[in-house]
């Protein structure tokens, strides 16, 4: 269990004070995948290395496993620190060492029984599938292999919590995926803590449990990873599922089309399987066309988006459109062309 309460950072810059972040209050509890999200500058790396006083707070605690950690202060606060193990956004290799020394190190530095190092090294990288690479250099690694090196070292003194700040920012698609499941397995088999912060929304989506969302220092909506991407409350937190969910339609597509009108469904849950579109088909006197469609899995529930041209007497349009109404979660009119009104910019 992590907790922080009315936890606040003050920096002082050029005579000015700026909180960092501001008054968080906060439970992530144990074997949780836990996210911070939000945009550039809004504290979430901050926030993250409070937890392992990295990061001091000016006011508020910082509560492990129901110790308060706040005031802890050498070798108290390195026997915690030794149970919450971090990954950073680009690696941080000796670049001078192997990768076999390069986790040997961790090892060293915490006085593990030097008899005992070579087994434990081994089955870390055995874990994130590098036993093959232990003496190769950190030049020789590609990106995703140098950020499995970081978590085979932050994993070397068995934490309990695992922190990571930006850890798949550096990585390309393909890499990134294959860092985001190597965490998932690592959190199903051993039960640890971690908690990521990231701006991508994409990252949320396929690893968190529970997410908060942070502005300007402050956590503006919490919830789990589903309902925030299914039912963002808060502004910025629309903003930036919009920016990973929705669909635009290319100008080139939207040229073609000049009847009719042109609607946006929303899916979730159960009813995201349902023949909506078959089902208005056979009962109205209409057309429909499937322009562009998007479906999620999000903690294996379906979220989807599905852009529609809906074509034939306005009355049929008009109940087709409310049947559909009534029948998925949400729609947005995005163009009437029997009007010439663009209902949606």
């Amino acid at each position: 269990m992590i907790e922080l309460k009315d936890v606040s950072v003050v920096f002082s810059e050029k005579g000015h004070k700026v909180e960092a972040i501001k008054d968080i209050n906060l439970k992530i509890n144990k074997g949780e995948v836990f996210g911070i999200v939000g945009l550039s500058g809004a504290g979430k790396s901050t926030l993250i290395r409070t937890i392992n006083l990295l990061q001091k707070p000016t006011k508020g605690q910082i509560i492990i496993n129901g110790q308060d950690i706040t005031k802890l202060k050498g070798e108290a606060l390195r026997k915690v620190r030794l149970k919450i193990g971090m990954i950073f956004q680009h690696f941080n290799l000796i670049s001078g060492k192997t990768i076999y020394e390069n986790v040997e190190f961790v090892l060293k530095a915490n006085n593990y029984p030097k008899e005992k190092r070579k087994e434990k090294v081994e089955e870390l990288l055995k874990l994130v599938y590098l036993e093959d690479k232990a003496n190769f250099y950190p030049s020789n690694l590609s990106g995703g292999q140098k950020q499995r090196v970081g978590i085979a070292r932050a994993l070397a003194n068995n934490p309990e919590i695992l922190l990571c700040d930006e850890a798949t920012s550096a990585l390309d698609l393909e890499n990134t995926e294959e860092i985001l499941n190597l965490l998932k397995d690592i959190n199903k088999k051993y039960g640890i803590t971690i908690v990521f912060i990231t701006h991508e929304m994409e990252v949320a989506k396929k690893l968190f449990h529970k997410v908060a969302v942070m502005n300007y220092g402050k956590i503006i909506e919490l919830n789990d990873v589903y309902s925030i991407f299914s039912n963002p409350e808060e502004e910025v937190t629309k903003s930036l599922i919009n920016k990973n969910l929705n669909i635009e339609l290319p100008r080139s597509v939207g040229s073609l089309i000049h009847e009719g009108d042109l609607i946006k469904i929303y899916y979730k849950g159960d009813r995201s399987i349902d023949p909506i579109i078959s089902t208005v088909s056979k009962n109205f006197k209409v057309y429909i066309s499937i322009i562009h469609g998007k479906i999620d899995y999000i903690n294996e529930k379906p979220l989807g988006i599905l852009l529609v041209n809906i074509t034939g007497k306005t009355d049929q349009i008009n109940k087709a459109k409310e049947y559909i109404r009534k029948n998925v979660s949400d729609i947005e009119e995005i163009y009437d062309f029997q009007k010439g009104v663009k209902k949606i910019v």
